[in-house]
């Protein structure tokens, strides 16, 4: 679970709307508006119903949205609503073990807090029994949740141990610190996650009392989305949310305002990092104002790279080595939030004078035509793309319920399309004042020019007699199974040429995912290239030679296709979204990518610029210093080799040393598609798509040839080393080991589900059950297991973030863990339900569309067919306790363990706490 961190992006995908059968409603249940297949029910106890039927999935998403957040707390309850949402999964009278549940049905589930609101959901593999469950699981614990003081007694300490997390980021802290500089009373400038104290102190009571009064039907809404027969779902909601009663309290109405901003605003942090930042805000008009769509094409044209204002003025002028811009759309009047990155050795001023004319530049210059039409594409291909998949809508549309409703997501598209440079320019000089910023600490103004923020409107005019467009294309009820996945898929395998395997299916608005791998180089050959190598991959969509990069970004936006390049190490290649009619131009654009990049030196000065950033930034983070040490003792190879781990300073040095001629020499010589292979998975033209790969891909050869390089099991001697990152207050264990042990192995399904039930699942698993359920002692603990398909060569690892303090409990907790296991093995109860969880979520894998593609990638390199998949699950479903225990005591020795750990550890031994901001605040990042 987290409190949402990151904004939430509201660009969704194009949706039409079904014709709503002709049904007999229950008792007590009455339809009230449909749009583009989504239809709103209402029950007699207040509940809202969204109902978004999919035959195309073999999943299920049922998401309940409950309208509380972080603005409705009071004085001395911030983070409440956020730590209810840890409290809730702690169980309800008929669901006493809900973590437990979620993993025998092999749930992809979570809960988000957010400002406006709280949301729980479950995605699941489509099936009237799990459909129940999932019904019965969230209607009692609407009402029913236990909320114990000893489940507080050792879920705080989680709560702060995830507030904590947050700390350790100055770029997180900063943009807490800017976000409640520029609210004085509404609290929107207060975290999610709340005030330590509140968190540590909150009495039960008060707890309680937020639950029982926000909590109930008559405050939230309830989306069901995905493979569902509509009519018999909706009674099944109301048979089950139906019998709670109606709340008879009225929950009040927050009146607070933000007054007029009176002058611009500054922050100054200082704390250990190791890079510097830049961040401005600006107050706004709430999220269903009409002016809002605007300012999202304000944010995204000034934005958007390679071609937004600030882009050009600050990363091309190698001023910062990136920017960044969110727009929060929120119920009450928001905000808009812009940032960079710049290095230590680079003027901040002139970062800080080059941000500020940039943005006082949205209320003097008007943008061009062509700049609000780029954006505008952006926007509506990201809306367009979420809408075409139901379980995605059944999660996003809680953004819209929070803002007031939720059509309010069609009205945001229907507006981004009406949005002209007139109105773009309006909102810059409206709001983008300096009076109305925030940099930092305030500056008296004589004369003040200040911002009138207007209310929110009235939602349900707004939304009266709103009808929407119609729907798109229904696709297949398409079966996951090993067997069906196999009989649907064409391969054609043929030596020194690309490979290919096709899934063709019809899906919901024709919507198709693919994969273009490259593999190239042997040992020798790629010697001293890894850096090269990488630097190679991430110049592919910089430009071609025909097209700039800013062309190729607006060609994959028009062709609604999501494209992202990839190359390391000794592969490169493409993943890609789009549509069916659109699929022969994207495969064509990235041939070209592929094929021709222009590898522009002004580009890939940028690239190091950031990919430097990058490094500077994590070198004093437990987390990146954990990891980085532990892969360095575990992969022994030499500098020169391919495999090899470098340090954070030799990282550097590579970057620096590397030459845009080395990068244009690597792609000449490594670069082709004799050891290629090309899968698509969704709604395409077979022969048009095989056609196209042959023209475009078969006679690409690369100049050196290909050799697998193989990862055989290398002896490691054991160690426990603690690594010290003063003033950073959580710190992070890693512990691991290898074996001599590839997937063909008879003990490897044996190691696998006993991986999944000590550390694997949803916050259910042994290690979880104890170090985050039990002890309280860590926001994130778990473990991972896997094996080579082709090198007798396997890896056991395990991991927690912890607060330094608490660094002894936890070692000694997980070697209790570890012993445990190995002495005692699993029980069968707990053996079948890890089964039931994890075959249902390999399903739920299979009938993801990007995620079959890439298995189908998988198993071409590997020569292997589905079959290997249902004999796998045939041998899980067959394992016993026995063969399990005698498994792991075969392969697991703690005494063989590689242990790391990383935090400010002489500052606890002091007893001093740890300083830091409140824990990052939430949303998807819009860049």
């Amino acid at each position: 679970m987290n409190s949402k961190r990151k904004m939430v992006s509201v660009m969704l995908a194009a949706l039409l709307a079904v014709p709503a059968l002709a049904q007999t409603l229950p008792k007590g249940v009455t339809k009230v508006t449909s749009v583009e297949g989504i239809t709103e029910y209402n029950l007699e106890n207040g509940l809202k119903v969204l109902m978004f039927p999919d035959p195309s999935k073999a999943t299920i998403t049922v998401n309940v949205t409950y309208l509380v957040g972080s603005r409705h707390e009071g004085y001395g309850e911030t983070g409440m609503a956020h730590l209810l949402e840890h409290l809730v999964f702690k169980g309800s009278p008929k669901h006493p073990n809900i973590p437990q549940e979620l993993t025998e049905h092999g749930a992809r589930p979570n809960g988000t807090t957010w400002y406006d609101r709280t949301n729980y959901f479950e995605t699941f593999s489509a099936s009237e029994e799990n459909l129940k469950w999932a019904l019965d699981l969230e209607s009692d614990r609407m009402v029913n949740s236990f909320i114990a003081k000893k489940d507080l007694d050792s879920e705080f300490s989680v709560v702060r141990n995830e507030f904590e997390s947050g700390e350790n980021s100055p770029f997180d802290v900063l943009m807490e610190r800017v976000i409640s500089g520029a609210y004085l009373w509404h609290n929107y400038g207060k975290s999610t996650i709340g005030n330590r104290s509140d968190i540590e102190r909150v009495p039960i009571e008060n707890l309680q009392a937020f639950y029982k009064k926000y909590y109930q039907p008559d405050n939230a809404v309830v989306t069901v989305a995905g493979k569902v027969d509509e009519a018999k779902t909706i009674a099944m909601v109301n048979e089950y949310f139906g019998k709670i009663p109606k709340p008879t309290r009225v929950l009040p109405k927050s009146y607070t305002a933000e007054p007029i901003q009176d002058g611009e605003r500054f922050v100054e942090l200082k704390r250990t990092g190791d890079v510097q930042f830049l961040m401005a805000l600006y107050h706004i008009m709430p999220g269903s104002h009409a002016d809002y769509p605007a300012m999202e094409v304000l944010t995204e044209l000034l934005t958007t790279e390679p071609n937004g204002r600030l882009y050009k003025n600050l990363v091309e002028s190698k001023k910062a080595s990136s920017q960044f811009g969110y727009s929060f759309q929120l119920y009450d009047p928001g905000f808009v939030l812009f940032g960079a990155e710049i290095l230590k050795e680079k003027s901040l001023d002139e970062a800080k004078q080059a941000l500020v004319a940039t943005l006082d530049s949205a209320a003097i210059l008007k943008p061009s035509a062509e700049d609000v039409e780029r954006a505008k594409t952006t926007i509506l291909k990201n809306w367009d793309l979420e809408f075409r998949n139901s379980e995605r809508v059944g999660l996003s549309i809680s953004e819209s319920i929070a803002t007031g409703d939720w059509r309010l997501a069609f009205i945001f598209r229907d507006n981004i399309r009406k949005v002209t440079p007139e109105d773009v320019f309006k909102v810059g000089q409206h709001y983008f004042k300096p009076s109305n910023r925030t940099l930092g600490t305030f500056m008296p103004d004589a004369k003040p020019v200040r911002a009138e923020i207007p209310e929110a409107p009235n939602v349900q005019e707004l939304v009266k007699n709103y009808k929407g467009e119609a729907v798109v294309a229904e696709g297949e009820a398409f079966d996951p199974s090993p067997a069906n996945v196999e009989t649907r898929t064409a391969r054609t395998e043929k030596a020194n040429t690309i490979e290919t395997a096709f899934l063709p299916k019809t899906t919901r608005g024709n919507v198709v995912a693919a994969r273009i791998t490259l593999r190239y180089g042997d040992e020798k050959s790629l010697m001293n290239k890894a850096a090269i190598s990488d630097l190679t991959g991430s110049m592919l969509d910089k430009g071609t030679k025909t097209k700039t990069r800013q062309q190729i970004k607006d060609e994959f936006d028009k062709l609604k296709a999501r494209v992202s390049f990839f190359g390391a190490n000794n592969q490169a290649g493409a993943n890609i979204e789009t549509t069916k009619e659109n699929l022969p131009a994207v495969l064509k654009l990235v041939a070209e990518v592929l094929k021709t990049p222009a590898f522009d030196e002004n580009e890939f000065e940028k690239l190091k610029q950031e990919e430097l950033a990058g490094i500077e930034s994590q070198r004093s983070e437990p987390q990146m210093i954990a990891f980085n040490q532990y892969r360095r003792i575990t992969n022994p190879y030499p500098k020169s080799d391919i495999r090899y781990v470098g340090t954070f300073d030799e990282d550097v040095e590579s970057i620096k040393s590397t030459t845009i001629d080395q990068i244009k020499a690597f792609h000449k010589d490594f670069y082709g598609a004799n050891n290629a292979s090309a899968t698509i998975v969704g709604d395409f033209d077979k022969a048009a798509a095989e056609k196209i790969i042959n023209a475009e891909f078969g006679n690409w050869k690369s100049a050196k040839p290909f050799t697998r390089i193989a990862s055989p099991y290398q002896v490691v001697k054991a160690e426990n080393k603690a690594l010290e990152t003063p003033d950073k207050a959580n710190a992070m264990f890693v512990a691991g080991m290898g074996m001599p042990l590839q997937d063909t192995d008879p003990d490897y399904p044996a190691l696998i589900m006993g991986n999944y039930m000590l550390g694997g699942g949803f916050l259910n698993s042994r290690l979880a059950t104890r170090i985050r359920q039990k002890d309280g002692l860590s926001y994130g603990v778990g473990s991972q297991f896997s094996a080579s398909s082709l090198d007798k060569s396997g890896t056991f690892m395990s991991y927690a973030i912890y607060a330094p303090e608490n660094a002894q409990k936890l070692e000694a907790a997980f070697k209790e863990e570890i012993e445990k296991a190995l002495k005692d093995g699993f029980t069968a109860e707990e053996l079948k339900a890890a089964k039931s969880g994890y075959l249902q979520s390999r399903q739920v894998a299979r009938s993801q569309d990007a995620s079959l593609a890439n298995t189908l990638t998988n198993n071409l390199y590997l020569n292997r067919t589905m079959q290997w998949d249902a004999d796998f699950e045939k041998k899980i479903a067959e394992l016993t306790p026995e063969q399990i225990k005698s498994a792991f005591n075969k392969h697991i020795d703690y005494n063989k363990l590689v242990i790391i750990k990383a935090g400010d550890f002489e500052k606890s031994k002091k007893g001093a706490p740890a300083t830091g901001a409140p824990a990052q605040l939430g949303g998807s990042e819009k860049k």
